[in-house]
């Protein structure tokens, strides 16, 4: 019953989304997806002066800069692995920056654990996952069009 009552929310969550998207065609859900998840570290603009940055230890990157940096080529992938969590950056040492990866997943966030082996034979598993990286892809949407030229 909880399996398909979790598997109704998150389908019912992205419709929702993708309803409300088709509603405000002005809405831009990478920006405010950002906005609510980076700009604390990154800043608003991304340049990596937000509110909490002077308390890291190591100061968050210009995400403006990304595609300069890399040659002239927005790193899609590594970016992806970044925010994913599947990618550590050595110079970092331990990682400060949240596995988003995680922090994205509806299910990982509830206030309750969920006991894995009921959640491995969740059907509504794959669908988290589809949530995840469609946030992260709004994500890297939009660090690749506020890319300095």
């Amino acid at each position: 019953m909880m399996t398909r009552c979790l598997k109704w929310l998150l389908m019912a969550g992205v419709a929702g989304i993708s309803a409300g998207g088709v509603q405000a065609q002005d809405r831009d859900v990478g920006k405010a997806e950002f906005q609510s998840s980076c700009a604390s570290c990154h800043g608003a603009d991304g340049k990596g002066k937000g509110p909490i940055s002077g308390q890291l230890k190591v100061p968050p990157a210009d995400l403006t800069l990304l595609t300069k940096n890399n040659n002239g080529v927005f790193p899609t992938a590594t970016v992806y692995e970044t925010i994913y969590g599947s990618k550590i950056i050595a110079a970092h040492g331990t990682r400060e920056m949240p596995i988003w990866g995680e922090r994205f997943n509806p299910i990982a966030n509830l206030p309750h654990a969920v006991d894995p082996p009921y959640d491995a034979l969740d059907p509504a598993r794959d669908l988290r996952e589809v949530v995840v990286r469609t946030r992260i892809q709004a994500v890297i949407d939009y660090l690749n069009r506020i890319q300095q030229k």
